[in-house]
């Protein structure tokens, strides 16, 4: 009996995983993976990687030419097959999350209760908006998880990089890493990016010098600023302005804002390194000039840290994920613009809930902490 309880959490999991591929294969049509195929494609054909738009879609690949490169192999598989794979990986990356962070701090993850609660993050509108557009944001949370929870090893710094080769706000993370005493983890981020951007420049010449030349920090390239799935400080702005923030503005909000939590993270560093990784996750978003909703899965495993420390603040959390306040106001098409001054709290739910986690983890540095994480049970 013993025996078939033990074995009762793995098969959970890998009944999940195998529910994510049919799922995945018979949904088939996940638009960014799309999207991701048609940057493989165009590397593997040099086709021009930024001169068009994805032809099923319509939408632009919008990230560095690195990013592409990685794509390949996606482009030569057919798009059953490929969207099978994507929603199983990113759902296994799920359930790898939340048994990082469950064991660095201390807790046991038995394959049933990780698949347990992977299956019930789905409802948090970031998870599910990453799973049904196909993106790439629960593989990047994992590896950057992972490469923070021990910057003590000989490779560590190395998925910061690559992350940041395919999504650029990762290099938050480096300044979190050289603050914190980790400055070989830093230079090891730094080389492994430049690496990227060298084998982009090497991959497409052409259209690698035209991203990193041409429009770069322009929000409009990746879609309407304003739109309210937008949870960026530069969405907000947008929004209560009535037209796309001018550069200087945006920078003079965002930039101090995103080092504000930053100051947070590396704060709670010799705390807690699950919550302050989390936290420069939440500065990463707050700096991106767009930080869409699916962007957002950073709230799993906030929502877990809240969780061993207060079980209101984690249900409070997850429950403006859950509810979605940020499409109740009219939205799309600009309407946005129209918003009147107390549709902008529910419409800017996502980023307002983060400042004000920021502030609350500021003012409980202040406190004793109740929950300890030693350095070896966290590496462990």
């Amino acid at each position: 009996m013993d025996r078939v309880r033990r074995g009762g959490g793995p098969a959970l999991v890998v009944g999940v995983l195998l529910g994510a591929l049919v799922v995945g294969a018979l949904a088939g049509g996940l638009p960014d993976l799309h999207v991701y195929r048609y940057g493989g494609s165009a590397v593997l054909h040099q086709t021009g990687l930024y001169a068009a738009d994805d032809p099923v879609t319509g939408y632009p690949f919008t990230y560095p030419p690195f990013a592409a490169v990685l794509m390949v192999p996606l482009a030569v598989l057919p798009n059953a097959a490929a969207a099978a794979l994507w929603s199983a990986a990113s759902l296994a990356a799920l359930m790898a999350t939340v048994a990082v962070v469950l064991r660095a701090r201390g807790r046991p993850a038995p394959p049933a209760v990780v698949a347990g609660v992977g299956v019930a993050a789905l409802a948090l509108e970031p998870v599910w908006q990453t799973l049904s557009f196909g993106q790439v944001n629960l593989l990047l949370v994992l590896a950057l998880l992972v490469d923070l929870q021990r910057p003590e090893r000989r490779w560590s710094g190395v998925l910061v990089g690559i992350a940041a080769g395919i999504k650029l706000t990762p290099l938050v993370l480096v300044v979190l890493l050289a603050a914190t005493g980790h400055r070989a983890a830093a230079r090891r981020a730094i080389v492994t990016f430049a690496a990227t951007v060298v084998l982009g420049v090497l991959a497409v010449p052409k259209e690698a010098a035209s991203y990193w030349t041409d429009g770069l920090l322009d929000a409009r390239r990746v879609g309407p600023p304003a739109l309210a799935h937008n949870q960026s400080v530069h969405g907000a702005l947008t929004r209560v302005l009535g037209e796309p923030a001018p550069t200087w503005l945006w920078v003079a909000v965002a930039a101090p804002t995103a080092i504000a939590v930053l100051v947070v993270a590396v704060r709670w560093w010799s705390r807690d390194r699950v919550a302050a990784t989390c936290l420069a996750g939440i500065a990463m978003l707050v700096a991106s000039p767009v930080s869409w909703s699916h962007h957002w899965v950073w709230a799993v495993p906030i929502t877990l840290v809240l969780w061993q420390r207060s079980r209101v603040a984690a249900a409070a959390w997850a429950a403006v994920f859950v509810a979605r306040p940020i499409v109740w106001p009219p939205w799309a098409e600009g309407r946005e613009y129209g918003w009147r001054w107390f549709e902008h709290l529910p419409g800017n739910a996502y980023l307002l809930a983060a400042l004000a986690l920021t502030v609350a983890a500021a003012q409980a540095l202040n406190r004793p902490d109740r929950v300890v994480v030693s350095p070896a049970r966290r590496c462990g």
